[in-house]
């Protein structure tokens, strides 16, 4: 079956493409997507190609994830996803040793989960879901760590969290991240906030009030996007 998958991926590759790709995912020197090698494949088409082998076994996930091509390590994630998911239907005995299972094995492949869209399309379905009746303190050493990655992955899994309007990590994470140095992380960080301020916009005003002193300029503006004209004006005029 791995060797299928794989005759699947090249096959869907669009080397003009994969050009476009590696210029927008910045893998040049000295970019945070350095040496990242892509086929071109498109999100619908991984996707597609990933289900259709969501029964590989997590050593055969193990070789997709450890590659240099992105693409393999995307469906990699999409795969582990997909079996999680199936997790959340079994009895819960069963559900709880497997869905442990592959949360162990995504923390343990966190160093190959190294650009944006890889860390968005896996860790609020898988780690931000395990989670949410669990401690969290896993997240706030991710979001202490030196790796950009882990970083991020810290802040967008509490996107679960927010989808089940629990919103005290988000802050706390954030508040930790208000100086960090990394565009991505202050997009991240305003994302989620914004994601929070759909559903309790009282709650996004009280953390923004005491902290856009010190939050970066692009924290701040993706977290008041949905904002008003009149209220974003002021936000950025302070």
């Amino acid at each position: 079956m791995f060797n299928k998958i794989i005759k699947d991926l090249q096959e869907s590759s669009d080397p003009e493409r994969a050009k476009n790709l590696q210029w927008f995912f910045k893998t040049g020197k000295g970019e945070y997507g350095k040496g990242d090698i892509f086929l071109g494949i498109t999100v619908p088409m991984l996707r597609s190609i990933s289900k259709k082998y969501q029964n590989l076994d997590l050593a055969e996930i193990q070789k997709l994830i450890e590659n240099k091509i992105h693409e393999y390590r995307l469906s990699a994630l999409m795969i582990l996803r997909f079996k999680y998911e199936k997790t959340l239907r079994l009895p819960i005995e069963k559900r709880v040793a497997q869905g442990k299972e592959i949360v162990v094995f995504y923390l343990k492949n966190t160093k190959k989960i190294n650009n944006w869209d890889l860390v968005d399309l896996s860790c609020h379905y898988i780690l931000g879901n395990y989670l949410l009746d669990k401690d969290r303190a896993i997240l706030y050493q991710l979001a202490k760590s030196k790796n950009l990655w882990k970083r991020r992955i810290a802040i967008i899994s509490t996107f679960e969290f927010i989808r089940n309007h629990q919103y005290i990590d988000t802050l706390e994470i954030s508040k930790i991240l208000l100086k960090d140095k990394h565009d991505l992380i202050h997009k991240a960080g305003g994302w989620m906030l914004r994601e929070l301020g759909k559903r309790d916009k009282k709650t996004e005003i009280d953390f923004l009030n005491k902290h856009y002193k010190s939050m970066p300029r692009t924290m701040l503006r993706y977290a008041i996007e949905k904002f008003s004209d009149r209220e974003r004006k002021i936000y950025l005029a302070k």
